[in-house]
């Protein structure tokens, strides 16, 4: 029998954390990535995670978004604690309430655009929202390359493609790691741009990994981490004010 969630009705917070705790490894060997977080995720907001390597920003994000487990603490989407849930529970959330976009685009590389980015509704037999679906195309003016395979698009594109593929199904929440990485300083500005107008014009919640200033002053607020801890917080950023941030915590 399918297992259910039932999930929170009308939520501020997208996705929070409570004493949350994450540790590598057993023993002596043991690495802890992530020291006791405590976090909320507001709707409507862009939040930049930074920190120096190591940090823990990246296993945050994945801890929030339910891709790895929290060894202590719990963990909440749109209300919904999905830490002690089964592995097809928190399959059901994240298909449901949550959008990625990763640095590697992880797109399918036998499937054309489209049918890349409506692949997670097709996968839960929804059906798209054909007005949705061509503002998100117009806007990221991917409407000539929807038949090409991923080899036959720019990495651009291919981000691009990825971020329509997050955006489709309008999740709660979306989560990108690193998503101009790859990307060249025009391309990448274009992406974060349309990022940042998902969540000013759409109403988008996103949180981002990165370790770029400039990306990170895209963001509505960015938070600081270091050994796994929030160490602070910054609002109305400029690339400027982060770059200056990041040399105080020895980037």
């Amino acid at each position: 029998m399918t297992e259910t969630v039932p999930y929170a009705s009308e939520v501020s917070i997208a996705a929070s954390m409570r004493g949350g705790y994450k540790d590598y490894g057993s023993g002596e060997a043991a690495v802890r990535a992530l020291n006791g977080i405590n976090v909320d995720m507001a709707r409507g907001v862009f939040t930049a995670i930074m920190g120096p390597s190591g940090s823990g920003k990246s296993t945050l994000l994945h801890t929030l978004a339910g891709l790895d487990r929290l060894t202590a603490g719990e963990s909440s989407i749109a209300g919904t604690v999905i830490t002690n849930l089964s592995e097809a529970q928190v399959t059901q959330v994240r298909r449901d309430l949550i959008g990625f976009v990763f640095q590697s685009f992880n797109l399918i590389p036998s499937l054309t655009a489209k049918e890349n980015i409506t692949l997670p509704i097709d996968i839960a037999g929804a059906k798209v929202d054909p007005a949705w679906f061509d503002e998100i195309i117009g806007i990221l003016g991917l409407g000539d390359r929807l038949t090409h395979l991923p080899a036959q698009l720019s990495g651009g594109q291919q981000q691009r493609v990825a971020v329509a593929r997050a955006l489709v199904s309008r999740p709660q929440i979306i989560f990108a790691d690193e998503p101009s990485g790859n990307l060249d300083a025009r391309s990448g500005a274009e992406l974060l741009g349309f990022m940042r107008r998902a969540v000013k014009e759409f109403g988008q919640t996103i949180v981002m990994v990165t370790h770029d200033p400039t990306a990170a002053s895209y963001a509505d607020r960015i938070l600081f981490l270091a050994d796994g801890v929030i160490v602070d917080e910054m609002r109305e950023p400029t690339a400027e004010k982060v770059l200056d941030r990041m040399k105080q915590m020895g980037r």
